[in-house]
Order: structure tokens, then sequence, then C-alpha cells
């Protein structure tokens, strides 16, 4: 991205790296740990509220991470990837889509979705 920078009473462009914000990421972050939350408060269950808290606040970091170096993919991917699988499991085991057939999906989404970006070329500016 290009931006006018006034330097000595003159206009440049000047080519400055813009930051782009992980807005999936934080997303994907805000529904584990909503979900961890509402299966607290639904059925009680303390195992769903601290995992939904830990993957959530883990996959807010990796998120955080990634918009500040879209390289860093590897907090979100671990996140991603580990929630991919333990639901992904009990979905298969219990054929309920709601919790763990809705968590395994965004799961398997987000961790295709830093798969395409891993993929992607980078851009030269």
């Amino acid at each position: 991205m290009q931006h006018l920078v006034f330097l000595s009473s003159k206009y440049t462009l000047e080519n400055v790296p813009s930051m782009s914000v992980d807005w999936v990421g934080y997303g994907y972050a805000a529904l584990v740990a909503s979900g961890g939350v509402m299966g607290y408060v639904k059925k009680g269950s303390v195992p769903s509220l601290a995992a939904g808290v830990l993957f959530g606040g883990v996959a807010g970091l990796g998120a955080y991470r990634t918009s500040q170096d879209p390289k860093d993919i590897w907090v979100s991917l671990a996140a991603s990837g580990t929630l991919a699988g333990i639901m992904g499991m009990r979905f298969f085991k219990s054929r309920k889509f709601m919790p763990a057939g809705l968590m395994a999906a965004a799961s398997i989404l987000m961790v295709g979705k830093i798969g395409v970006g891993m993929l992607q070329s980078p851009q030269e500016s």
C-alpha cells in the first residue's frame, strides 16, 4: 500500500507495509471460546468451559501473531488442527452436529484457510 508522506516540504510516495488483521482467525477464536461458555451455561460442563477458553485463547493468540506476521501461522495451525482432530472424533462417535460437528467443521475450514495461505506466493510490492 502506498501513502503520501510529507518530507522536507516535498510530497513523496513511500512504500509502507500494511498490516492485515486476521479477522477470520479472531472470529474462529471467539466461536471456540463462546462454545465453551455455552457448554457451561447449558449443561454446567466445567471441562467445556475450560477447553473452550483455553483453545479460544490459543486461537486468539494465533490470530494476533498472524496479524503481526502473516508467515507466523504455527500457533493457529496447532490450535485449529488439534480441535479438528478432537472434535472430528467426537462427531464420528456421537453423530451429533452440535457441538462436535460444528466445531470440527469450523476447525477444518480454519486449517484449510491456513493451508491456502501457505500455498499462495508472497506478493511483491
